[in-house]
């Protein structure tokens, strides 16, 4: 059985669809970080495992869910419907015949799935990252997947929108392998709190800005 760590705020539209393209062998651990909607009751309706993060932050909702994790691999993605569980068996793949040690999913995104202002931050950061960390990377995708251990040794200390940018920038640093595969990037379920706005954007460039300077 594989963890998969999904970080939840107000995610009730989106939970049931995402929690039934689950896989098998694929075990969700829903990480509640002060939904004001029922989006824990439904993901125990859905036979997800839910926890409940107090300090607000993706990075402590990420953080949460890697500690509460049991298995040897713990995958990651958002849970807006963005995403399809059923491809997470081709975003371990690298992981499990030791071809990489880290593997991102790169997003294919279908028509308006991606806003161009969090597109075009997101290729110029995966850019810098690139050139400073010397890999070949395009997306610093929210869904991924990497041994348990590998994660945890790496001590990410980011508790805010910066926390998926430390794990590749500290990845990097300790020598672990970084590979990337193409998922499809669909439209999510509501707005989102980071790229659906201009504001929310800023603050997540800025929080990543912050760990490359």
């Amino acid at each position: 059985m594989i963890d998969v760590v999904l970080p939840v705020l107000d995610e009730a539209a989106a939970l049931p669809w995402v929690l039934q393209q689950m896989p098998a062998g694929f075990r969700p651990l829903v990480i509640d970080n002060g939904s004001s909607d029922n989006s824990a009751e439904i993901a125990r309706k859905y036979g997800a495992e839910v926890f409940h993060e107090a300090q607000r932050g993706f990075g402590s909702a990420c953080a949460r869910g890697l500690a509460e994790c049991t298995s040897d691999i713990v995958c990651f993605m958002d849970c807006d419907a963005s995403l399809d569980p059923r491809e997470l068996p081709a975003v371990i793949a690298p992981v499990l015949s030791r071809e990489a040690e880290l593997v991102l999913g790169r997003r294919m995104p279908e028509p308006g799935a991606w806003p161009f202002h969090a597109r075009v931050a997101n290729r110029l950061l995966a850019r810098t990252v690139g050139r400073r960390c010397s890999m070949q990377i395009s997306d610093l995708g929210p869904m991924r997947a990497a041994r348990t251990e590998d994660l945890r040794s790496l001590n990410i200390k980011d508790r805010r929108s910066g926390w998926p940018l430390e794990m590749v920038l500290k990845a990097a640093e300790a020598g672990l392998r970084v590979s990337e595969v193409p998922v499809t990037y669909l439209k999510r379920a509501g707005r989102s709190k980071v790229t659906g706005t201009l504001r929310g954007t800023i603050t997540a460039t800025r929080d990543m800005g912050r760990l490359l300077a």
